[in-house]
């Protein structure tokens, strides 16, 4: 797991998220990485029609 992570800060350090700098990331804990890596990515999923105009059954 420690490669997975290490693997994941050096994509953020080549390519830093809007308003982070490369010596952000490389400070970040292991916890704080992992979530903002979860947080970018928790809306890629576009399987859902959230946001689209229609019609919705609650």
């Amino acid at each position: 797991m420690k490669s997975d992570i290490e693997e994941l800060r050096n994509k953020y350090i080549k390519n830093p998220p809007e308003g982070m700098t490369p010596r952000d990331i490389r400070q970040m804990s292991e916890s704080d990485l992992l979530d903002m890596d979860y947080f970018l990515h928790e809306f890629d999923d576009d399987d859902d029609d959230w946001g689209t105009e229609g019609f919705y059954i609650f």
